[in-house]
Formats: C-alpha cells, structure tokens, sequence
C-alpha cells in the first residue's frame, strides 16, 4: 500500500455469536467516552454479563490501579473468545455500516485504516488530546491486542453512487449478518464485502482522499503510539506484510452524501461550585457579561444559541442559568494566543479554556478537575450531584472544524461531537489473528 490517500484494509471481524447473549442490543455500548460514569456502567453491565463495556471500561477492586482493569479486560477478552461468545469471521471483509433513526440516515465502511504520519496529512486531527486519556487506551489495547471500538473519520467523496458508495449501495440489499435497535433508538445493520473486485473498487475510491477525525481523537493518538512500539519486523496478522499495529479500526463516512451531525460537548467542574465561580467573576476586573434568568432547559439553550459571540451557560441544575457573553476584549488580548488564526481565536472553546477557565476561574484542565460530558441533562445532572458548576455550550458547524484542521491547527479537546456514533460491540480488531 502507499501514502497519497486512505486506505483500508480488510479484516476478519470479531463478532457476538448468535445464540450467545441475551440479545444483540443487550451487549452494546455507546464510545467508552459517552458513557456516563457511574450510573450508565452499572447500566451497561447490568444490561447482560457479556455487554462490551466489560472491555471497554473494565472495572477492578481497586481503582486505583489502571494496570490491573487492564489486565482484568484481556483475561474476559481471553475467555470470552475462548467460550465462543465472540468468534472470528471466516474471512477478511471491509464492513458496510448502516445506521437509522426516524429520517436520520447514516453508512459507512468499516475496515482496518492503515496509520499514515501525521505529516502525511491524509488523517487530519482538529482537537487537542489528553495525555492521559491517550495512555489509558494505549495500555488497555496493548493489554487485549484489539481494537474494541472503531473510530469515526469523515471524507468528502462525489456524493455519487460510484466507488465505495456504488458499493455500499450494492451490498445493502443483501440479507445483513447483523441487525439490532439499540435503546437509543438507533436502528443498526452491518454486512461483509469479501468480493476481491468490489474490495479493490472500495480501495481505488478512498485512496483519492483524505478524511477528518469526526469522533476518536485519543484513539487516533493511541493507534499511532501504539504503530511506533511495534515498528519492528511484522508480526503474526501481519496485514498485506506488515505489522497488524500499523493499522487501525475505523468507520469512514462520505458526508457529501450522509452528512455528520455537529454537537456540542459540555463541561462539568465538579470542584467548583456555582456560587463560588460567580464570586470570582465579580471580583475580576475584567472578564464577562453575567445575566441571571430562570428558565426550562431547553429555553435555556434557545438564549444561549440565539447570543451573538462567545457565550456560555452556567448552571448546578437546579433550573437557572447564568449566561456569560461580552468577553473583555482587554481579557482576550491577555489570555488568548496571537499565532492562532482568527477562526481559532473565536471559537468558543478557545475563550473557555484560556480566558474564563484559566484566566479567571484557575481551573486546570485535569480529569479530576473538568469532566468531558456530550448529553446536556447529563452534564446538569452531574454538577448537581457534585455540587459543582455545568458549563453549557455550542457547536461548532463543520465549516470551520474542516477549515482549521486543514490548515493544522487543533482546537481545545473536546471542542466538537459529531455522530451518530458507531455503537460498540458490533464488530472489533484483534492484532493476534492472521487475516
């Protein structure tokens, strides 16, 4: 394979046996990073002993010891492979996804990407990471020698019903190996293209492009550590002759044809309560328009999206909100970069992070400081069971994501939330089986 474009390898899935679970909706997942700790784990795991959360977000006596969840997700990968509960398909395939709720409508090739550098410019990331977030995934992949989830990456085809698209249309008026609805709602179809001729047509339309991380920035980081730590001689599963860690799971999507939606992702401060934010903002000399107001959620949200500029929404869940807008411009020339492009500058993240998190509230950005919430009644929920202050805020349109990422530039992690999302657990990579 060489570097001008994308491109995606087959693989043999691993897959839920049939008969196995209690059903194909009881033993999925959302993202390891959508699911709301703890409340939707103990859903999840309580939804069927054999639900993928059990290796995506492994629990173990002490939590405090990252190693041993690890250790714990290889030993149920181990056994549940051994028993039968998940099994290899018999073949490599690229995997058409399909995914459907009400007029919402999306597909998608699923395969294993081969990892070109970041210099090479074909996979563009547009959000910062956390570093230990990225070394979290990278132990627990390096534990079980699998990718458990794909990650989402966007492309800009023809928007017509040639190359893989031809394809995909094609192959979804087969009988489908997998179809679930998941509680979300979601409706869910996959099937296997094995045929060398349309597996050759998928690869000569995805080599002429590149594709945007929609969903998965940590997991694109952990591929590529991982890729490096195992750059020597290939290895068993090697893929087309070279070690299997050089390439990745992925779901790639042609948005001229399934457009993404663009959501936002809140912040909670579980540390910092409301009150107390509110005095500090008081106190500054320089800083934000604060307006009171009470008001249901999601009229909350309207005020929010209809203010023009930098806005957020503070809130600790009991029905008002706080509505931050007219950030100094003195604050601005203070707290923000000035090697940045403009667009960057602007967003609302940047003003977030730099100028009201760091430069007023001296909010380090820690896991155990911000938490990272994609649900609005969640991050509400959340600050009021803490005590802390929610941070409401807005998308960004894909614009400006596709823009920035162009030119090199990442915005604040977290910034953006495209889907829908892949569910988990319907298809996963394993680096130890020879496709």
């Amino acid at each position: 394979m060489t570097d001008e474009g994308l491109r995606l390898a087959p693989f043999r899935g691993l897959r839920y046996a049939p008969g196995r679970v209690s059903s194909l909706a009881a033993v999925t997942s959302p993202p390891y990073d959508v699911v709301v700790r703890p409340d939707g784990l103990r859903h999840l795991e309580t939804a069927d002993p054999y639900n993928i959360v059990r290796l995506i977000l492994p629990q173990a006596e002490d939590p405090a010891d990252p190693a041993a969840r690890h250790r714990r997700a290889a030993e149920t990968l181990r056994r549940w492979r051994a028993d039968g509960v998940l099994a290899h398909d018999p073949e490599p395939a690229v995997y058409v996804y399909e995914q459907r709720k009400g007029e919402l409508l999306q597909r998608g090739v699923i395969g294993a990407l081969s990892l070109s550098p970041p210099e090479a410019g074909i996979v563009l990331p547009h959000e910062e990471v956390i570093a230990e977030v990225v070394e979290d995934r990278a132990a627990l992949m390096r534990e079980t020698a699998a990718n458990p989830e794909p990650l989402l990456l966007s492309y800009r085809g023809s928007g017509t019903r040639t190359g893989a698209t031809a394809v995909i249309e094609r192959t979804i008026a087969r009988p489908p190996l997998v179809a679930t609805t998941t509680e979300d709602g979601f409706a869910h179809r996959l099937w296997a293209v094995t045929d060398a001729a349309e597996l050759a047509e998928i690869d000569a339309d995805l080599s002429r492009h590149r594709a945007l991380i929609a969903d998965g920035h940590h997991r694109w980081a952990t591929y590529l550590r991982l890729r490096e730590e195992h750059s020597g001689p290939a290895a068993n599963g090697a893929v087309n002759g070279s070690s299997p860690w050089n390439y990745g799971l992925v779901l790639l999507v042609d948005t001229a044809r399934y457009p993404l939606q663009v959501r936002a992702i809140h912040r909670v401060l579980p540390r910092l309560p409301l009150k107390q934010a509110l005095d500090l903002l008081d106190r500054a000399e320089e800083g934000f328009r604060v307006r009171k107001f009470e008001a249901p959620l999601d009229e909350a949200l309207e005020e929010l999206a209809d203010t023009p500029g930098n806005a957020f929404l503070l809130t600790e869940g009991d029905g008002v909100f706080h509505l931050l807008d007219r950030p100094s411009p003195r604050l601005l020339e203070r707290t923000i970069a000035h090697d940045r492009p403009c667009a960057w500058r602007e967003l609302d993240a940047t003003v977030l992070h730099h100028a009201l998190l760091d430069g007023l509230l001296r909010v380090p950005d820690r896991p155990d400081t911000i938490g990272y919430l994609h649900h609005t009644e969640a991050a509400v929920a959340q600050a009021a069971t803490h005590g802390g202050t929610a941070v409401l805020m807005r998308a960004v349109p894909e614009e400006t994501v596709r823009s920035l990422a162009e030119q090199g530039v990442t915005m604040p992690r977290k910034s953006t939330s495209f889907g829908p999302k892949p569910a988990t657990g319907l298809i996963l990579r394993t680096v130890d089986t020879p496709s």
